[in-house]
């Protein structure tokens, strides 16, 4: 089964790749790498804004995290030339999570990103992983997550 055909099956439609905020490209490629830049937590009503640990739970910074996912996803299919099913393999996904001093429960909310991508892409979306707390993310979104990842 395709990567188009799984992320139907699981009811997930990618955006149009959003487009940089500042000066900065959404991706690099280099060889048969692609590195994305960090995805914010947005959904189809807009951002999703919050603190773990103060205004939001970590099921909410979960869902929070796995629209990232789709976001990188998104880009990805860009930097493929719209051809997605050229990936081998998520590599590497560094999650930063909007939160209290206090709070540590980081990689539960980044797992929202981690388990979709095993549950769409099978073997190819297991990868190393960092989840961190952040005192505050651009535009006061929850979460924010950056990849790597191999393609051929």
């Amino acid at each position: 089964m395709s990567i188009t055909e799984r992320l139907s099956e699981l009811g997930v439609t990618l955006p149009d790749a959003p487009a940089p905020a500042a000066n900065y490209v959404p991706f690099v490629k280099t060889g048969n790498t692609v590195y994305v830049s960090g995805q914010i937590s947005m959904g189809p009503d807009g951002l999703i804004i919050g603190k773990l640990g103060a205004d939001m739970e970590v099921e909410a910074g979960a869902a929070a995290a796995k629209t990232c996912a789709i976001s990188l996803l998104a880009q990805l299919k860009a930097a493929c030339d719209g051809d997605i099913d050229r990936l081998v393999r998520v590599v590497k996904l560094v999650g930063f999570v909007n939160s209290t001093a206090d709070f540590t429960d980081q990689p539960k909310v980044i797992n929202g990103a981690s388990d979709f991508l095993v549950e769409a892409l099978g073997d190819k979306g297991r990868h190393a992983r960092s989840a961190v707390s952040a005192a505050s993310l651009p535009l006061g979104v929850a979460v924010e997550i950056e990849g790597i990842f191999e393609i051929k």
